[in-house]
């Protein structure tokens, strides 16, 4: 195992440092309808899900005038509250029109999430989202599995994200939602994968210096700021789009 996925995997495993809970008010009209794109004959924009060179996954209409990125991470407590309560709006109202693409780009916080990160890319593009949704919904049990565990136990899991995802009941956890446990031990053991998502990680905080943690938001290229939440981020998506 790489050096860099140990000094990952032994951080504290809930620190909140790196999970952004900057809130406000907006008193922005979100209310008004967006002219849709059709979407291919029989199709639906929020269907289309693909893989980006960053190290991503991609929702909705590559060609669409806002390009939302969102830089999240699966151990986030304000991120599954985004999951929760942002994420079903912005994709009714603003990737199914086809104006608005949506892609989740992960922000590793400590080897539970490098775990559960490598457990939501492994049903390909077409069941990352519902993983991904699956597992914030789901973010306290896997929490509270491992905090269950003995110090000793989370030590010996720390050496590889397979150790974790066991203390976490990961690989039973995505059995039964469609992913066999042999091909969540071998996306567990992926060294390639584990490489890009710890690049994506770094790449967010040299690309984007005013990034403060997760989730952050980013609109066309400009990463924006005091978004962590819906109330925020919706007025902001509907300036971009210009209504």
């Amino acid at each position: 195992m790489k050096p860099a996925y140990v000094l990952l995997a032994t951080a504290a495993i809930f620190a909140s440092a790196a999970c952004n809970a900057e809130k406000g008010t907006t008193t922005a009209d979100t209310s008004a309808p967006i002219k849709a794109v059709a979407p291919p004959k029989g199709g639906d924009w929020t269907k289309m899900v693909s893989a980006t060179p960053e190290g991503g996954f991609v929702m909705g209409n590559p060609n669409a005038d806002v390009k939302l990125i969102e830089y999240g991470s699966l151990t986030c407590p304000h991120c599954a509250e985004f999951a929760e309560k942002g994420a079903p709006q912005l994709i009714e109202k603003y990737v199914k029109t086809g104006r608005v693409s949506y892609e989740f780009r992960h922000f590793l916080r400590d080897g539970l999430d490098m775990s559960l990160s490598l457990v939501a890319r492994c049903g390909g593009p077409e069941r990352y989202f519902a993983l991904s949704e699956g597992i914030f919904k789901d973010q306290r049990e896997f929490f509270e599995r491992v905090q269950a565990a003995t110090p000793e136990q989370q030590q010996a899991a720390s050496t590889s994200p397979a150790g974790f995802a066991g203390l976490a009941g990961a690989q039973q956890w995505a059995a039964q939602r469609g992913v066999p446990s042999a091909k969540s031990n071998a996306c567990l053991a992926d060294q390639a994968a584990m490489d890009q998502l710890m690049q994506t990680s770094n790449d967010v905080t040299t690309q984007f210096p005013t990034f403060s943690g997760t989730p952050s938001f980013v609109v066309n290229g400009k990463m924006l700021e005091k978004t962590a939440t819906w109330e925020l981020l919706e007025p902001q998506l509907r300036e971009a789009l210009g209504s």
